[in-house]
């Protein structure tokens, strides 16, 4: 059983890419067939190099489709919110082939064939996502879990993973008690046999036991779970569970031998070189692009209050490395008069006009373009915090000073998780997700939020 972030859940979500990028292909040859059905020689023409030029159309659709949340494992989505987002998605993914299109006239295909194949492959990705939902929502698709507890620990998976989301590649039979341990799980869900851990795991053709008591050192059964795993029965502990089923590092059961045994933390040289590239083109690219809209804040702060028009503020970064921030003013000059740090709030009344605007568009961060640029921060990462809060939060959060054992990130894992953090209990929650970033980053999910991002600032979810 694979426990790393390529779970079953993110491999099903590759093979439905995969899936809809042949659908995208098929269309668009089809289309084709249509448009040439009375021209056999403009036919074998077109297709000497259609398929090509329709796998070009297939990967700007499903990057696009992936820029709006449409392959997050995590999140689910309404029917009008999915119809929203592949509308966007296709949306812009037409506007990049035209662009294409324009810069490659040799990738165009053709105006008719264009609209066909949008037009096909909307309606038959509407149709795999109503199929996948219904003949993969049920029981009988998922993985079958047996929990080893039933007390505090076990009853987490209850209370952070309730939603049929959260529980989308398994199903939990029940909770076996631990005996002198205390229950907090209902009854209905207990499991009482007279028979060991393996049996039942048998008898129930249980996939996986999933390792939760409160309390291990009264033993556990090991002989039992030895003979799961020679049966094919997958053991793991609740750390591992929620990393790979939440995507986070529950901060209450992950212990500290299970941080440094449980691998992760990737510092080699391979992985700072492709990090470090990976930022400067991400920033440049981005800067290229944003300029314009750089210049147009600018102006707008400077007519609705003067000056400062940047705003300059020193965060904690890497290795609790102080570094100066650089963002456009979003607020009144005057808002920390006091000189009292304070958390943003929702509909604070610090923000000026523009300033409002800018922070719910993210527009206010683009400065921090430099940053990257200078190296102070990478593109993704956890979000840097002031030395003020960050002295406050690691005397009061448990393994908080680990999210600096990497740059901070103009975006991040936990931003894309987690709405706008404003205290103590916001900022514990977000480390949860910090935390499974630092220990599972690499480039390939640093793209993965990156095309993520745009579905939170198009969206607007977590800005204040």
């Amino acid at each position: 059983m694979n426990t790393s972030i390529a779970s079953r859940k993110a491999r099903a979500m590759r093979v439905l890419w995969l899936t809809e990028l042949v659908l995208i292909v098929l269309a668009g040859l089809v289309a084709a067939t249509l448009r040439f059905l009375n021209d056999p020689d403009g036919y074998e023409l077109f297709f000497r190099t259609a398929p090509v030029r329709m796998l070009v159309v297939a990967v700007a659709i499903t990057v696009a489709m992936a820029s709006f949340g449409l392959y997050q494992v995590h999140v689910r989505h309404n029917r009008i919110d999915f119809m929203l987002r592949l509308l966007l998605s296709f949306a812009f993914g037409g506007i990049s082939l035209l662009v294409l299109y324009y810069l490659v006239p040799q990738a165009y295909i053709g105006r008719v064939v264009f609209v066909i194949t949008l037009i096909l492959s909307f309606a038959g990705i509407v149709a795999i996502r109503s199929v996948v939902s219904r003949v993969l929502g049920g029981d009988a698709f998922k993985r079958r879990v047996l929990v080893y507890g039933a007390g505090n620990n076990a009853s987490l998976i209850n209370s952070s993973l309730r939603r049929s989301a959260d529980r989308q590649s398994f199903v939990v039979v029940g909770y076996l008690p631990v005996a002198n341990q205390a229950s907090r799980i209902p009854t209905a869900q207990q499991l009482h046999t007279q028979v060991g851990l393996s049996e039942l795991a048998r008898s129930l053709r249980i996939d996986e036991v999933v390792v939760a008591p409160d309390e291990r050192r009264g033993g556990l059964p090991m002989d039992d779970m030895l003979s799961c795993a020679q049966r094919g029965i997958a053991i793991c502990d609740l750390s591992t569970f929620f990393e790979r089923e939440a995507g986070m590092v529950k901060l209450s059961v992950a212990d500290p031998s299970w941080l440094a045994f449980s691998g992760g933390f990737d510092h080699s040289m391979t992985r700072r070189l492709n990090k470090r590239f990976f930022d400067l083109l991400a920033a440049s690219a981005l800067l290229l692009v944003a300029w314009p809209f750089m210049l147009l804040v600018a102006l707008c702060i400077w007519m609705e209050s003067g000056g400062p028009i940047l705003y300059r503020q020193t965060r904690v970064g890497e290795n609790g490395r102080h570094f100066e921030l650089v963002k456009f003013r979003s607020m009144r000059t005057d808002a920390e008069g006091d000189g009292v740090a304070r958390w943003a709030n929702q509909h604070d009344d610090r923000s000026t006009r523009v300033g409002r605007f800018i922070r719910m568009t993210r527009l206010d961060e683009l400065p921090q373009l430099f940053n990257v640029l200078r190296g102070d921060m990478s593109f993704v990462g956890p979000r840097p915090e002031r030395p003020h809060f960050v002295d406050m939060l690691t005397q009061e959060v448990r393994y908080y000073s680990i999210r600096h054992c990497v740059k901070p990130g103009l975006t991040g894992w936990a931003q894309l998780r987690y709405p706008y953090g404003a205290s103590v209990r916001d900022a514990e929650e977000k480390l949860t997700f910090d935390l499974f970033y630092v220990k599972n980053q690499g480039l390939v999910f640093d793209v993965m939020i990156l095309l993520q991002t745009v579905e939170v600032v198009l969206f607007r979810r977590g800005a204040r």
